[in-house]
């Protein structure tokens, strides 16, 4: 983990660990069927106040608690273009195989670029610091898996570049 993420990552770890405190609760709208309350929006008095720790303008985590679950949303790291076109396929590409990742929204939330959704069926039947730990190393990870595709483009680009270049020497 770099120096510089830790205390970031360190409070996300504490008010996610915070937040994950979920019970099981019927939804008063739906004939008590257990919905995620953090999507339906509905009863007001269940949701809790969202919490958004930003580490800059351009990272940034919104933690939005409720009585039976908790959506996590990620703004990544995208410092130019390269690394905006980088992140839109990548969470594009994950998105698309949302199923695998049992807490992966679809979707995100406006504004960010990644979101996840964490019920009371999620801490009933996985360990809580488990899931804590899944989206803290799926942060750092993130970060550097942007970091090396775009080392990758710029190779690759550096590589063209000079072969296009040799049939101008003579």
């Amino acid at each position: 983990m770099a120096t510089s993420q830790q205390p970031y990552l360190a409070c996300v770890r504490s008010t996610l660990t915070a937040a994950l405190c979920l019970q099981n609760f019927g939804c008063q709208e739906v004939e008590r069927h257990n919905k995620p309350e953090v999507e339906t929006g509905k009863s007001q008095e269940v949701i809790l106040n969202p919490v958004v720790i930003a580490r800059n303008e351009n990272e940034a985590t919104m933690i939005e608690p409720s009585v039976n679950s908790v959506r996590v949303s990620l703004k990544i790291k995208q410092a130019d273009d390269l690394e905006e076109v980088l992140v839109a396929k990548l969470m594009r590409f994950l998105m698309q195989r949302a199923e695998h990742f049992l807490v992966l929204r679809r979707k995100p939330m406006p504004g960010y670029d990644l979101s996840f959704l964490i019920t009371n069926v999620h801490t009933e039947t996985m360990f809580k610091h488990k899931v804590v730990d899944f989206v803290i190393q799926f942060m750092e990870d993130i970060d550097k898996e942007v970091s090396g595709m775009k080392l990758g483009v710029n190779s690759r680009g550096r590589v063209v570049a000079a072969k296009f270049l040799e049939q101008f020497t003579y």
